[in-house]
């Protein structure tokens, strides 16, 4: 049989795709390089949140809106390249207000969350019955279906970063929540020294001046060594004066505070300054590394979506034996 000429295959395949559109089928081979790109394609960009540009805003929705009119008084840390609740394309993270003698009402969900203190005395959160009081540089895990309220005692703010996985739930429509009857769900006070979900800053700082390293970087982890969460991790990191961290290149994307220090990050193109109380996200594949200022210690805190994507076979680094990826 004699090959059709070029100019009737042209007609013949803009037909097949018009009639493609009508039976809500699209050719694969049209769209391969994108959705089989020969890297990873994250759409959030590297961004640095400053904290002294935002915290006076925040001060300011305190005064204005209400614990009861906002329910959670939080400024999103939306990426340019999204929009909420994207801080990376996995991971959101926002600032949380209670100002004195305030109650963030009691609810649940299925999203899990870990929130680093930033600043403020007097502030507590409530967790399925167990009343931790915040400090500055904890970090406090609320896992999925607990009760939890925060609140807040004495004068000042309260104010701390949250990170969820709430991103996930765009893609998996699995996410409920649930508001308790009362603004308080019944807790007592427990001992922050010694609980599963509280993680004092005394006692990872301690861990992390202990070694004499120019780069330091120490997990959270369960009791029994696991991560914290099926999704979510993190981990606290010192870097000496005028040092810089190894460089990495890694699937997993990550939001990172500063709680001491300045200095600045080289994440894939961009430079990004930062400072104490500043925080910045790096998106999954773009090459990042730290650098501290000339004077005093930096010390870094991280969130991250590790565990989800070592968990689903989904975690790579730059540089590992590629055959070691290979699934059996």
């Amino acid at each position: 049989m004699a090959s059709l000429p070029i100019s009737t295959k042209d007609h013949d395949t803009q037909e097949l795709l018009s009639i493609l559109g009508e039976t809500h089928t699209k050719p694969l081979w049209a769209q391969m390089t994108r959705l089989n790109p020969p890297l990873p394609d994250p759409k959030t960009i590297p961004h640095v949140w400053k904290y002294d540009e935002i915290r006076p805003n925040l001060i300011r929705a305190g005064e204005l809106i209400t614990e009861k009119q906002a329910e959670r008084r939080v400024l999103m840390l939306v990426n340019p390249a999204r929009d909420a609740p994207f801080t990376t394309d996995t991971l959101y993270a926002g600032l949380q207000l209670v100002m004195p003698n305030e109650t963030a009402p009691a609810h649940r969900h299925t999203a899990f969350a870990m929130r680093f203190i930033i600043e403020g005395t007097g502030g507590f959160t409530a967790v399925h019955g167990r009343r931790i009081k915040m400090q500055r540089g904890d970090v406090i895990l609320t896992p999925t279906w607990n009760w939890h309220d925060h609140g807040k005692d004495g004068s000042g703010p309260m104010i701390w970063l949250d990170g969820l996985d709430l991103p996930n739930f765009v893609h998996f429509p699995v996410h409920f929540v649930e508001h308790f009857a009362q603004p308080r769900y019944p807790a007592e006070d427990i001992d922050t020294s010694n609980s599963p979900i509280v993680f004092p800053w005394a006692t990872m700082r301690a861990t992390l001046d202990a070694e004499d390293k120019d780069w330091v970087s120490k997990p959270y982890l369960k009791a029994d060594g696991s991560e914290v969460s099926k999704i979510l991790g993190g981990s606290a990191a010192r870097l000496a004066p005028g040092k810089s961290s190894p460089a990495v290149r890694e699937t997993s994307s990550a939001v990172v505070h500063v709680i001491e220090g300045s200095g600045h990050s080289q994440i894939g193109d961009k430079v990004i300054t930062w400072k104490k109380g500043d925080t910045f996200c790096i998106p999954a594949w773009f090459r990042y590394q730290h650098f501290a200022d000339q004077g005093e210690d930096v010390y870094l805190y991280r969130f991250d979506d590790k565990p989800m994507l070592k968990s689903l076979g989904f975690y790579r680094a730059d540089g590992v034996d590629l055959e070691s990826l290979v699934s059996e």
